[in-house]
């Protein structure tokens, strides 16, 4: 087997992160102001109404980070303590805990196995008299089908909180992710389209959301208000200066990012689209997919061999791919499994929650399509300044991978 190998650019370095004399200047003009906290500055709120702006959005509140983006939705929608809220299993763990942090009970809806995403179908499953909200996941760049999650939502009249942090300008019929719910939110950290290295940002039409969203991330402080309090418990979420300065350079080149991971993509499609045994990532109809990474599925039952085995041959040549990708369903990780939440009381969860935790069946049987999703996923490596010269490299190792594996397992 040749080993031959090519260096990658890496979104956790600046060989695949778009960074430089923009980003200085812009960092420039808040060292020289001296003034590095935003509610001073300028660069945050140039960025806010900015990115505002490119959304065609009344409202945008940058802060902290994209579970403080999450958090801060949740507070938007003032949920009673032991509400529910439905989500997804698939995601990170920073959009799952806040919403044990305001008291309520996550509720997982199953998702799509090839999608990754929740669906209308899965979310009707999970909601009962105490929903209180739907926060649906954009997972990878790939859009959730809205139209049918807005509809169902509609119907009962529970608001949606749209996660957007691996989404950035994605569209569903012409519509940018993060404006067709009630809430979007998003995330600035490292590996995103655009980066702060820590960083978030929420977005709202409705009057009232964007002004419980801004007072949160200030301590609920009312600034610029004719007699300012704190008018409920709340947190500093704030985003400094000098992290506004790179989001508004960042910004910038937001776009650019976007087209350059889909003309990758796109080549990526045609090279490994006929390939037995593979499946490649397919957007819903009359939407667009904007590649935070490049998944396929990978077909044990055709291959003869699992993820994990295509994910370690393919270490060799460099390409260190993350098979399965968060490895299990967020349900069977301790902090949900066990209710490790607040001292020894496990709250919000009850003692049905905690019986459930202890069934491993009964979320195979519940849930299907994330233990098979999680099963044969292979997210790739991906980010702007991947070129035609490597895209062609990690799908000509991916095909021989598949080829030196299928014939071993042969043998």
């Amino acid at each position: 087997m040749s080993k031959e190998t090519l260096k990658l650019p890496s979104d956790q370095d600046i060989s695949g992160r778009n960074l430089g004399d923009e980003e200085l200047s812009q960092l420039r003009e808040v060292i020289q102001s001296g003034v590095l906290n935003s509610t001073k500055g300028t660069k945050v709120s140039a960025f806010e109404k900015a990115f505002a702006g490119l959304h065609g959005i009344k409202h945008c509140t940058a802060l902290s980070s994209g579970s403080a983006a999450v958090h801060a939705a949740l507070v938007a929608l003032d949920p009673e303590p032991l509400s529910e809220i439905i989500t997804t299993p698939i995601t990170d763990m920073g959009a799952i805990t806040p919403i044990i942090y305001q008291g309520c009970v996550p509720v997982f809806a199953d998702v799509d196995p090839f999608s990754y995403n929740v669906t209308a179908a899965t979310i009707e499953k999970r909601i009962t008299s105490k929903t209180r909200a739907i926060l649906v996941t954009h997972l990878f760049g790939n859009p959730c089908e809205m139209g049918p999650i807005m509809k169902l939502a509609k119907d009962k009249g529970i608001p949606v909180i749209e996660d957007c942090a691996q989404a950035f300008l994605a569209e569903v019929q012409g519509q940018k992710v993060g404006t067709i719910g009630d809430i979007g939110a998003f995330s600035m950290q490292q590996g995103k389209h655009i980066t702060t290295g820590e960083g978030g940002i929420v977005i709202t039409e409705n009057d009232g959301y964007a002004r419980r969203m801004r007072l949160f991330v200030n301590k609920a402080w009312g600034y610029g208000d004719p007699q300012p309090d704190h008018y409920f418990l709340a947190l500093n979420y704030r985003l400094t200066e000098l992290q506004g300065a790179v989001a508004l350079a960042q910004l910038s080149k937001l776009g650019w990012v976007v087209r350059q991971r889909q003309a990758a993509a796109k080549r990526m499609d045609g090279h490994l689209s006929g390939v037995r045994g593979i499946r490649v990532p397919q957007p819903p109809k009359n939407s667009t997919h904007v590649y935070w990474k490049y998944c396929v599925d990978v077909d044990k039952e055709t291959l003869g061999f699992d993820v994990a085995e295509l994910a370690g041959a393919l270490k060799n040549f460099g390409i260190a791919s993350a098979p399965r990708y968060i490895q299990k369903p967020a349900f069977r990780c301790q902090v949900l499994k066990d209710a490790v939440t607040f001292g020894k009381s496990h709250y919000p969860f009850n003692e049905k929650h905690l019986a459930l935790g202890r069934d491993e069946d009964w979320w195979r049987r519940e849930y299907p399509g994330s233990y098979q999703a999680l099963s044969r996923v292979l997210v790739l490596p991906w980010n702007e300044f991947y070129t035609a010269e490597h895209v062609d490299f990690i799908a000509a190792k991916i095909k021989q991978c598949i080829a030196d594996l299928s014939l071993v397992k042969a043998k």
